[in-house]
Protein backbone atom coordinates (compact mmCIF):
# COMPACT_ATOMS: atom_id res chain seq x y z
CA UNK A 1 0.00 0.00 0.00
CA UNK A 2 0.88 3.45 -0.88
CA UNK A 3 1.98 5.92 2.01
CA UNK A 4 -0.92 8.07 2.98
CA UNK A 5 0.85 11.02 2.03
CA UNK A 6 1.69 9.77 -1.69
CA UNK A 7 -2.15 9.40 -2.28
CA UNK A 8 -3.40 12.46 -0.79
CA UNK A 9 -0.66 13.83 -3.34
CA UNK A 10 -1.96 11.79 -5.97
CA UNK A 11 -5.17 12.83 -5.44
CA UNK A 12 -4.68 16.06 -5.78
CA UNK A 13 -2.97 15.54 -8.72
CA UNK A 14 -5.75 14.15 -10.34
CA UNK A 15 -7.95 17.15 -9.41
CA UNK A 16 -6.50 19.11 -12.52
CA UNK A 17 -5.34 21.27 -10.01
CA UNK A 18 -3.91 24.47 -11.50
CA UNK A 19 -7.72 25.15 -13.76
CA UNK A 20 -9.25 24.03 -10.52
CA UNK A 21 -7.12 26.64 -8.33
CA UNK A 22 -7.59 29.50 -11.10
CA UNK A 23 -10.65 28.94 -10.72
CA UNK A 24 -11.40 28.98 -7.31
CA UNK A 25 -9.33 32.20 -6.75
CA UNK A 26 -10.81 33.80 -9.62
CA UNK A 27 -14.62 33.95 -8.01
CA UNK A 28 -13.33 34.04 -4.63
CA UNK A 29 -11.18 37.59 -5.22
CA UNK A 30 -14.33 38.86 -7.39
CA UNK A 31 -16.74 38.15 -4.05
CA UNK A 32 -13.98 40.33 -2.33
CA UNK A 33 -14.34 43.18 -4.63
CA UNK A 34 -17.96 42.71 -4.69
CA UNK A 35 -17.67 43.55 -0.23
CA UNK A 36 -18.54 40.24 0.66
CA UNK A 37 -17.49 40.08 4.05
CA UNK A 38 -15.37 36.93 5.44
CA UNK A 39 -17.58 34.58 6.15
CA UNK A 40 -19.20 35.21 2.67
CA UNK A 41 -16.02 34.78 0.97
CA UNK A 42 -15.07 31.60 2.89
CA UNK A 43 -18.66 30.05 1.65
CA UNK A 44 -17.81 31.07 -1.45
CA UNK A 45 -14.37 29.83 -1.76
CA UNK A 46 -15.24 26.41 0.03
CA UNK A 47 -18.47 25.99 -2.75
CA UNK A 48 -16.43 26.71 -5.70
CA UNK A 49 -13.54 24.70 -4.40
CA UNK A 50 -15.48 21.57 -3.90
CA UNK A 51 -17.51 21.81 -7.16
CA UNK A 52 -14.53 22.62 -9.00
CA UNK A 53 -12.65 19.67 -7.15
CA UNK A 54 -15.71 17.08 -8.59
CA UNK A 55 -15.66 18.70 -11.92
CA UNK A 56 -11.72 17.39 -12.11
CA UNK A 57 -11.72 14.26 -10.35
CA UNK A 58 -14.67 12.90 -12.61
CA UNK A 59 -13.13 14.17 -15.65
CA UNK A 60 -10.16 11.79 -14.48
CA UNK A 61 -12.25 9.04 -13.27
CA UNK A 62 -13.81 8.73 -17.20
CA UNK A 63 -10.63 9.24 -19.35
CA UNK A 64 -8.73 6.83 -17.04
CA UNK A 65 -8.84 4.17 -20.01
CA UNK A 66 -8.32 7.15 -22.54
CA UNK A 67 -5.24 8.40 -20.46
CA UNK A 68 -4.11 4.66 -20.46
CA UNK A 69 -4.17 4.11 -24.05
CA UNK A 70 -2.01 7.48 -24.84
CA UNK A 71 0.25 6.50 -22.37
CA UNK A 72 -0.61 9.73 -19.94
CA UNK A 73 1.84 9.02 -16.81
CA UNK A 74 1.11 12.52 -15.80
CA UNK A 75 -2.60 11.25 -14.79
CA UNK A 76 -2.56 10.06 -11.65
CA UNK A 77 -5.43 7.36 -12.17
CA UNK A 78 -3.63 5.72 -15.51
CA UNK A 79 -0.46 5.51 -13.52
CA UNK A 80 -1.71 3.47 -11.42
CA UNK A 81 -1.30 5.95 -8.52
CA UNK A 82 -4.19 6.00 -6.73
CA UNK A 83 -7.36 3.83 -7.60
CA UNK A 84 -9.95 5.06 -10.40
CA UNK A 85 -12.75 3.93 -6.99
CA UNK A 86 -10.63 6.30 -4.28
CA UNK A 87 -11.06 9.13 -7.20
CA UNK A 88 -14.86 8.29 -7.32
CA UNK A 89 -15.40 8.34 -4.16
CA UNK A 90 -13.78 11.82 -3.56
CA UNK A 91 -15.80 12.74 -6.30
CA UNK A 92 -19.27 12.14 -4.77
CA UNK A 93 -17.89 13.34 -1.29
CA UNK A 94 -16.84 17.14 -3.02
CA UNK A 95 -20.25 17.15 -5.13
CA UNK A 96 -21.89 16.63 -1.49
CA UNK A 97 -20.10 19.11 0.30
CA UNK A 98 -20.91 21.40 -2.71
CA UNK A 99 -24.50 21.42 -2.33
CA UNK A 100 -24.92 23.01 1.42
CA UNK A 101 -21.79 25.13 0.88
CA UNK A 102 -23.43 26.82 -2.42
CA UNK A 103 -26.98 27.37 -0.87
CA UNK A 104 -25.11 28.88 3.05
CA UNK A 105 -25.21 31.94 0.16
CA UNK A 106 -28.56 32.26 -0.18
CA UNK A 107 -31.41 29.92 -2.60
CA UNK A 108 -31.07 31.25 -5.60
CA UNK A 109 -27.39 31.73 -5.06
CA UNK A 110 -27.03 28.34 -4.57
CA UNK A 111 -28.91 27.09 -7.32
CA UNK A 112 -26.67 28.78 -9.92
CA UNK A 113 -23.53 27.86 -8.75
CA UNK A 114 -25.42 24.01 -8.26
CA UNK A 115 -26.30 24.36 -12.70
CA UNK A 116 -22.45 25.75 -12.83
CA UNK A 117 -21.19 23.00 -11.47
CA UNK A 118 -23.34 20.46 -13.22
CA UNK A 119 -22.36 22.42 -16.69
CA UNK A 120 -19.09 21.16 -15.45
CA UNK A 121 -20.20 17.44 -14.88
CA UNK A 122 -22.25 17.08 -18.18
CA UNK A 123 -19.01 18.38 -20.12
CA UNK A 124 -17.11 15.34 -18.70
CA UNK A 125 -19.99 12.92 -18.92
CA UNK A 126 -19.45 13.29 -22.76
CA UNK A 127 -20.36 17.12 -24.01
CA UNK A 128 -16.63 17.35 -24.54
CA UNK A 129 -17.23 14.84 -27.34
CA UNK A 130 -19.44 16.82 -29.52
CA UNK A 131 -20.14 19.62 -31.83
CA UNK A 132 -21.62 21.44 -28.38
CA UNK A 133 -18.45 20.86 -26.34
CA UNK A 134 -18.15 24.64 -25.72
CA UNK A 135 -21.50 25.15 -24.56
CA UNK A 136 -20.56 23.58 -20.61
CA UNK A 137 -17.56 26.86 -20.42
CA UNK A 138 -20.27 29.45 -21.60
CA UNK A 139 -22.81 28.09 -19.22
CA UNK A 140 -20.23 27.25 -15.77
CA UNK A 141 -18.19 30.63 -16.74
CA UNK A 142 -21.18 32.76 -17.78
CA UNK A 143 -23.23 32.25 -14.29
CA UNK A 144 -20.29 31.66 -11.37
CA UNK A 145 -19.82 35.59 -11.49
CA UNK A 146 -23.85 35.66 -11.37
CA UNK A 147 -23.42 32.92 -8.50
CA UNK A 148 -21.17 36.07 -6.28
CA UNK A 149 -23.50 38.97 -6.91
CA UNK A 150 -26.44 36.76 -6.08
CA UNK A 151 -25.03 36.13 -2.62
CA UNK A 152 -24.91 39.39 -1.93
CA UNK A 153 -27.61 41.05 0.45
CA UNK A 154 -30.57 41.84 -1.06
CA UNK A 155 -29.71 38.90 -3.84
CA UNK A 156 -29.16 41.99 -6.33
CA UNK A 157 -29.92 41.40 -10.06
CA UNK A 158 -26.16 41.55 -12.05
CA UNK A 159 -25.58 43.35 -14.76
CA UNK A 160 -26.44 41.80 -18.73
CA UNK A 161 -22.20 42.31 -19.16
CA UNK A 162 -21.14 40.17 -16.27
CA UNK A 163 -22.58 36.74 -17.41
CA UNK A 164 -21.75 37.93 -21.18
CA UNK A 165 -18.09 38.57 -20.39
CA UNK A 166 -17.53 35.25 -18.37
CA UNK A 167 -19.10 33.03 -20.83
CA UNK A 168 -16.86 34.73 -23.71
CA UNK A 169 -14.02 34.29 -21.31
CA UNK A 170 -14.90 30.27 -20.85
CA UNK A 171 -15.81 29.85 -23.82
CA UNK A 172 -12.37 31.13 -24.89
CA UNK A 173 -10.53 28.82 -21.81
CA UNK A 174 -12.22 25.76 -23.39
CA UNK A 175 -10.68 26.57 -26.55
CA UNK A 176 -6.99 27.57 -25.08
CA UNK A 177 -7.03 24.74 -23.01
CA UNK A 178 -7.84 21.83 -25.11
CA UNK A 179 -4.87 22.81 -27.89
CA UNK A 180 -1.72 20.93 -26.00
CA UNK A 181 -4.20 17.66 -25.97
CA UNK A 182 -5.60 17.46 -29.83
CA UNK A 183 -3.46 15.15 -30.90
CA UNK A 184 -3.77 12.55 -27.60
CA UNK A 185 -7.91 13.50 -27.67
CA UNK A 186 -8.25 12.64 -31.19
CA UNK A 187 -6.21 9.17 -31.00
CA UNK A 188 -8.42 8.42 -28.56
CA UNK A 189 -11.94 9.50 -30.04
CA UNK A 190 -13.14 12.80 -28.72
CA UNK A 191 -13.95 15.15 -31.24
CA UNK A 192 -15.21 18.50 -29.65
CA UNK A 193 -16.08 21.52 -31.19
CA UNK A 194 -11.85 22.52 -30.88
CA UNK A 195 -11.03 19.04 -32.44
CA UNK A 196 -13.02 19.83 -34.97
CA UNK A 197 -11.85 23.16 -36.18
CA UNK A 198 -8.20 22.06 -35.70
CA UNK A 199 -5.44 23.79 -34.17
CA UNK A 200 -5.46 27.24 -35.72
CA UNK A 201 -8.77 27.70 -35.76
CA UNK A 202 -8.62 26.46 -32.04
CA UNK A 203 -6.61 29.44 -31.20
CA UNK A 204 -8.09 31.71 -33.66
CA UNK A 205 -11.59 31.14 -31.96
CA UNK A 206 -9.84 31.41 -28.14
CA UNK A 207 -8.24 34.72 -29.63
CA UNK A 208 -11.18 36.23 -30.75
CA UNK A 209 -13.69 35.25 -27.67
CA UNK A 210 -11.05 36.42 -24.78
CA UNK A 211 -9.97 39.68 -26.82
CA UNK A 212 -13.99 40.11 -26.60
CA UNK A 213 -14.28 39.46 -23.15
CA UNK A 214 -11.55 42.09 -22.30
CA UNK A 215 -13.63 44.54 -24.29
CA UNK A 216 -16.64 43.89 -22.72
CA UNK A 217 -15.17 44.10 -19.29
CA UNK A 218 -13.14 47.23 -19.74
CA UNK A 219 -16.24 48.87 -21.28
CA UNK A 220 -18.05 48.05 -17.76
CA UNK A 221 -15.20 47.68 -15.27
CA UNK A 222 -13.91 51.25 -12.73
CA UNK A 223 -10.88 51.71 -15.09
CA UNK A 224 -9.20 54.79 -15.87
CA UNK A 225 -10.02 56.45 -18.75
CA UNK A 226 -7.10 55.82 -20.86
CA UNK A 227 -7.24 52.42 -19.65
CA UNK A 228 -11.02 51.49 -21.04
CA UNK A 229 -9.29 51.37 -24.86
CA UNK A 230 -5.74 51.10 -24.03
CA UNK A 231 -6.27 47.54 -22.40
CA UNK A 232 -8.13 45.82 -24.98
CA UNK A 233 -5.55 47.49 -27.60
CA UNK A 234 -2.76 46.15 -25.34
CA UNK A 235 -4.63 42.97 -25.30
CA UNK A 236 -4.52 42.84 -29.60
CA UNK A 237 -1.28 43.70 -30.13
CA UNK A 238 -0.37 40.95 -27.32
CA UNK A 239 -2.03 38.73 -29.63
CA UNK A 240 -1.00 39.72 -32.77
CA UNK A 241 2.82 39.15 -31.57
CA UNK A 242 2.26 36.07 -30.39
CA UNK A 243 0.13 34.92 -33.77
CA UNK A 244 3.30 36.15 -35.92
CA UNK A 245 5.80 34.46 -33.76
CA UNK A 246 3.92 31.57 -34.16
CA UNK A 247 4.02 31.33 -37.74
CA UNK A 248 7.51 29.27 -37.16
CA UNK A 249 6.73 25.12 -37.06
CA UNK A 250 6.19 24.16 -33.53
CA UNK A 251 5.86 27.57 -32.14
CA UNK A 252 3.81 27.83 -28.86
CA UNK A 253 4.32 31.63 -28.62
CA UNK A 254 0.59 31.80 -30.01
CA UNK A 255 -0.99 29.40 -27.42
CA UNK A 256 1.45 31.73 -24.98
CA UNK A 257 -0.54 35.07 -26.20
CA UNK A 258 -3.87 33.80 -25.62
CA UNK A 259 -3.18 32.72 -22.17
CA UNK A 260 -1.76 35.93 -21.83
CA UNK A 261 -4.97 37.85 -22.20
CA UNK A 262 -6.74 35.15 -20.83
CA UNK A 263 -5.05 36.48 -17.45
CA UNK A 264 -5.92 39.91 -18.91
CA UNK A 265 -9.55 38.83 -19.05
CA UNK A 266 -9.26 37.51 -15.49
CA UNK A 267 -7.99 40.61 -13.97
CA UNK A 268 -10.48 42.82 -15.32
CA UNK A 269 -13.35 40.56 -14.39
CA UNK A 270 -12.30 40.53 -10.28
CA UNK A 271 -11.53 44.58 -11.08
CA UNK A 272 -14.93 44.63 -12.12
CA UNK A 273 -16.55 43.85 -8.69
CA UNK A 274 -17.18 47.43 -7.21
CA UNK A 275 -19.06 48.04 -10.69
CA UNK A 276 -21.60 45.77 -9.38
CA UNK A 277 -22.23 47.36 -6.28
CA UNK A 278 -23.30 50.84 -8.08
Amino acid sequence: MRPVADRAVALLRSSHPEPTVAVTVMVTALAVTTGRDLPGVLLVAAAVLTGQLSIGWLNDVLDAERDVAVARTDKPVAAGAISARTVGVATVLAAVACVPLSLASGLLAGVVHLVAVAAGWAYDLGMKSTVLSVLPYVVCFGLLPVFVVLGLPGAPAPPWWLPVAGALLGAGAHFANVLPDLDDDAATGVRGLPHRLGAAGSRAAAAVLLLAATVVLALNAPLPAVATWGVPVLAVVILAAGFRAGRSPGSRAPFRAVLVVAAVAVVLLVASGPALLR
